[in-house]
């Protein structure tokens, strides 16, 4: 008896292992790696998220319009928010994402990560994808400006440029501060871009 109890125990053991481990293995192969062919060079970084520091992969966006603006709560031009998220609401539905980066390079963006989310969320209702305070200027700027600058040629001057990327992650064209979200160029250029 003891020896069937044995035997049974050690085939009830070896069903368990064979049902078991062909789908413990076959899980994480099954599963390939987010994004790994579709995700365009530009989008393969990772930012902590502005309202809770969560680390965000840019590949969600792959696929998508990206205009990418560097931020600051005290400029003149602070007040494009309101004009980036109507576009971000106007566009979002045909693929459109801003994405927004904090700096304080121009010494116009606040310390405090509370704050400045306090500044969007609260002040101008920005729904649209915002990111901890970063750098976005020089040879320090963060690994996605520092591609965008070499693929236009031109660096952030002041707050508030924006970078459009196209849905292939093809980096199409850099606007000043001074081209607001509401200038026709710019749209011009969102627009074409979705048709794209």
């Amino acid at each position: 008896m003891f020896k069937s109890t044995a035997l049974l125990l050690s085939l009830g053991a070896a069903a368990t292992f064979s049902t078991t481990t062909p789908a413990l293995a076959q899980t994480p192969a099954a599963q390939p790696a987010a994004h790994p062919a579709s995700c365009p060079a530009v989008l393969k970084h990772t930012f902590n998220r502005l309202q809770d520091e969560a680390p965000q992969d840019l590949c969600q966006y792959a696929g998508k319009v990206v205009l990418v603006v560097n931020t600051a709560s005290y400029c003149g031009f602070t007040k494009q928010y309101e004009g980036l998220e109507k576009l971000y609401a106007k566009y979002a539905p045909r693929g459109l994402v801003v994405l927004g980066f904090p700096s304080n390079d121009f010494k116009q963006e606040d310390a405090d990560a509370k704050k400045i989310a306090d500044l969007c969320y609260n002040t101008y209702g920005v729904k649209f994808p915002m990111f901890t305070s970063t750098v976005v200027t020089g040879d320090k700027a963060n690994p996605l400006y520092s591609e965008l600058i070499k693929a236009t040629g031109n660096q952030p001057k002041w707050n508030f440029n924006k970078y459009l990327i196209d849905r292939n992650g093809k980096v199409i064209d850099y606007f000043p501060s001074k081209v607001t979200p509401e200038d026709p160029t710019l749209v011009g250029k969102i627009e074409q871009a979705l048709k794209g």
